[in-house]
C-alpha cells in the first residue's frame, strides 16, 4: 500500500461541518485503537535489517490504527554503528526514505540522543537527563520540512527513569472536537502557533516557524499535528478560543487518558510512528556515573507505508 490519499467512505471527518462523517470515523477509530492497545505487546523483530513480510504487515497495521507501534529487536544490537545501519534498512521497508538533513545526524542520517556537552548540543534538552514535555518532533521546522514519521530506537536504556509516553494525534483531535469544535477551528488557524527565530552560538539562524497545530495533508488526506507543550520560546495566537484549546489539550495529556501509551524502552526496544505526540521523564539524576543511555533517532518527511 502506497502513501496515497486517505479513504473516508462516509465523507471527510476533518471537515467541521460534516458531523456524520466525523461520528462514523470517531466510532471506528476509538474501537480499533481500544482493541489494539488492550492486547498488543511490542512487535518482535528477528532481524531489524531484514524484517519479514509478516513483521512488516503487523507494524504497518498497528501504525495505521494508532499512528504508533512499539517493536523489539530480538538481537538487541549493541554496537551503535551496526544499529544505525539496521535502522535505515528497517525504515526503508516501511516506505520511509525521505529523511531530514539534521545537523547532528551521522552518515546514515541517524541522530544519537545521549547526554552531550559537544557544541551544538549542549543546553538542548534531548542531549540532557532532563524531562521532555509533550511535543511532536520538528514542531519548529518550516512548513516544507515537516516531520511526518520517525524511528526511535533504544541501544542502551537508562538505569533509572527515561520513561516515554505516546499519544495519537488523532485521539487528541477527538478529545478537542468532542469538548468544543471551536477548539479545532482555533488550532487549525494558519497562525495558531509561532516558534520564534532561534540564533545559535555559532551564528546559525533558524527562522521563525508559523503555522497551524492541526492540518490535513492535501496530498494524502491524513491529519497532521505540530505541537509543543513548552511555555518558553513559543507564541500562541492571542485569542480566547486558542488559549482555551491549548489549556484543554494540556489537561488531556496530563490526565490518565486510556489512550496514552507508557513504556520504558529497554535495550533493543523501539518506536515507529507517524510523528505522534510523545514525552520523556528525566533519567539517571542520582547516578554516580554519567548516564550511558543512548537512543538513536531518524526522522522523515513522509509517512509510514506498507510494502513497496
Amino acid at each position: 500500500m502506497n502513501d496515497s490519499r486517505a479513504s473516508y467512505p462516509n465523507g471527510n471527518p476533518f471537515v467541521l461541518e460534516d458531523d456524520i462523517a466525523y461520528q462514523a470515523w470517531r466510532t471506528d477509530k476509538l474501537q480499533q485503537t481500544s482493541e489494539l492497545l488492550e492486547k498488543s505487546d511490542p512487535v518482535e523483530i528477528g532481524d531489524l535489517a531484514a524484517i519479514t513480510p509478516a513483521e512488516q504487515d503487523e507494524l504497518f497495521r498497528r501504525c495505521e490504527i494508532s499512528n504508533a507501534v512499539f517493536y523489539r529487536d530480538m538481537q538487541k544490537t549493541a554496537a551503535p554503528e551496526e544499529a544505525s545501519k539496521k535502522m535505515r534498512l528497517f525504515a526503508e521497508k516501511l516506505g520511509l526514505r525521505i529523511a531530514e538533513k539534521h545537523r547532528s545526524a551521522g552518515k546514515d542520517g541517524i541522530v544519537s540522543l545521549q547526554v552531550s556537552d559537544s557544541p551544538g548540543q549542549k543546553g538542548y534538552i534531548p542531549y540532557s537527563t532532563k524531562p521532555m514535555n509533550w511535543h511532536t518532533d520538528g514542531y519548529y521546522n518550516a512548513p516544507d520540512e515537516k516531520i511526518r514519521a520517525m524511528v526511535l530506537h533504544c541501544v542502551r536504556a537508562a538505569q533509572d527513569g527515561g520513561v516515554n509516553q505516546v499519544f495519537d494525534p488523532e485521539i487528541s483531535y477527538i478529545r478537542l472536537r468532542d469538548e468544543n469544535p471551536d477548539y479545532i477551528a482555533a488550532l487549525s488557524h494558519p497562525r495558531a502557533m509561532t516558534i520564534p527565530e532561534n540564533r545559535e552560538p555559532n551564528g546559525n539562524v533558524r527562522p521563525a516557524s508559523i503555522g497551524p497545530v492541526f492540518e490535513v495533508n492535501s496530498d494524502t488526506g491524513h491529519l497532521e499535528m505540530r505541537y509543543t507543550a513548552r511555555t518558553r520560546s513559543i507564541e500562541w495566537r492571542d485569542d480566547s478560543a486558542t488559549r482555551a484549546a491549548v489549556d484543554f489539550l494540556n489537561s488531556v495529556m496530563n490526565s490518565d487518558d486510556p489512550y496514552i501509551q507508557t513504556i520504558k524502552m529497554q535495550d533493543g526496544d523501539g518506536l515507529l510512528c507517524n510523528n505522534s505526540l510523545h514525552n520523556r521523564t528525566g533519567f539517571d539524576a542520582n547516578s554516580e556515573k554519567p548516564s550511558a543511555r543512548l537512543l538513536m533517532r531518524v526522522r522523515f518527511h513522509n509517512r509510514v507505508t506498507g510494502r513497496n
